[in-house]
């Protein structure tokens, strides 16, 4: 618990890390990667480059800022937070070194306006923070490994490579050491770590498992990136050196973006290689719940899983509406208007842009926020929508 005193002083630099934020956490990064580069093998270095990990963190410290008085506000943060580390390996030990150098980063960019008491506040709103962050990260750990799953990271073979088309491919993957797969949710998804040629740290992404449970596979499908695009470390890599019979290590599947089990309807839209999750969730509904997809891609050569969903939705009787932004343009509020009922639940997965637009469509469309569910490959950023 922290004193009333504690709880004041970080209110007090709320506005200071509204103005300032971002520079401390950029600063926060550089610092701690020069002490111990070691956490480059952790944290994906694309986000460092492109300025998306500091924006994320200096949001989630605003918010821990916001709201230390009542942190129960902020907890479905944490949990999704918590699923990407345990993902990632993100460990009790890291937790210090996090500590020392954001703190430090807060006394070097603020000056003399960071005084002892402040530092000190901070210090053990940290503390606490943190130890919420490693109960609920041993939590999963500890659900990770249930049933037969695994804690860290476990090799897999690659027994199916099958391109879907001209840039998605996807890996069929089953235990190196033949054990039975642990359940998981469709929209889950697996993180791969891998070292590709050129690299000098390790490299993580991580990836829907782009079917229902299915046997003792996994299955995930990457699109390649442009050669020249950072993002593309680990899709391009899996694209040009892993074929059947290759190793890649993988965490057990994480995340909160799954399909709620209620009666509602359903309306899924998908942007690009969105679709995954949201695939995996339609193939493993069964008949007697109302359902709409609604697929966006540049054009139909680069939709995935076009004639696999439409298959589905006619054993679920549900409508199906593919749109090319080539030759349809984007997607319209009145493309969204006939598949919302009464207590819809929507689920988006696509790029940052179109997820803003769908979100701010559906709201003015009169869902529910409780009722959008979203999910973002990478640091989690606030849209604007919300």
């Amino acid at each position: 618990m922290l004193s009333q005193q504690t709880i004041d002083i970080i209110k007090s630099t709320v506005p200071v890390l509204e103005k300032h934020g971002v520079d401390i956490t950029k600063h926060f990064y550089k610092r701690m990667f020069t002490n111990h580069p070691e956490l480059k093998n952790v944290f994906n270095q694309t986000n460092q480059r492109e300025g998306r990990q500091p924006q994320a963190l200096a949001a989630s410290v605003y918010a821990a800022a916001a709201n230390i008085d009542s942190l129960e506000a902020i907890l479905p943060v944490v949990n999704l937070i918590a699923h990407k580390h345990r993902a990632l390996g993100f460990l009790p030990e890291h937790y210090p070194i996090v500590g020392e150098n954001l703190l430090a980063a807060i006394k070097e960019v603020l000056g003399e306006a960071a005084t002892d008491d402040i530092i000190n506040a901070w210090a053990d709103a940290y503390g606490v923070i943190a130890d919420v962050f490693i109960q609920v990260e041993e939590e999963l750990y500890k659900e990770a490994e249930a049933n037969g799953g695994w804690r860290l990271f476990k090799p897999f073979k690659v027994v199916k490579k099958e391109q879907e088309n001209e840039l998605i491919t996807s890996f069929y993957l089953q235990p190196e050491d033949g054990k039975e797969l642990p359940p998981y949710k469709p929209g889950q998804y697996i993180t791969v770590k891998v070292k590709a040629p050129g690299e000098e740290y390790t490299a993580m992404r991580h990836y829907t498992v782009s079917q229902a449970p299915e046997g003792n596979i996994y299955r995930i499908s990457v699109k390649r990136e442009a050669e020249n695009n950072p993002k593309g470390v680990v899709s391009n890599y899996l694209h040009d050196h892993v074929e059947e019979g290759s190793t890649v290590e993988i965490s057990a599947p994480a995340g909160l973006f799954t399909l709620e089990q209620n009666s509602n309807p359903v309306l899924f839209v998908a942007g690009g290689i969105g679709v995954t999750p949201l695939y995996a969730m339609l193939e493993s509904m069964e008949l007697g719940r109302k359902v709409a997809f609604i697929q966006s891609a540049r054009n139909e050569k680069l939709a995935v899983f076009t004639e696999k969903i439409q298959k589905k939705l006619d054993e679920l009787n549900g409508s199906y509406l593919a749109k090319y932004s080539d030759t349809d343009g984007y997607i319209r509020k009145e493309d969204l208007a006939p598949c919302i009922q009464e207590n819809t639940e929507v689920y988006i997965c696509g790029p940052e842009a179109f997820m803003e637009t769908v979100i701010s469509y559906v709201k003015q469309l009169g869902v529910k926020e409780e009722n959008i569910h979203f999910e973002f490959f990478g640091p989690g950023l606030s849209f604007k929508a919300l």
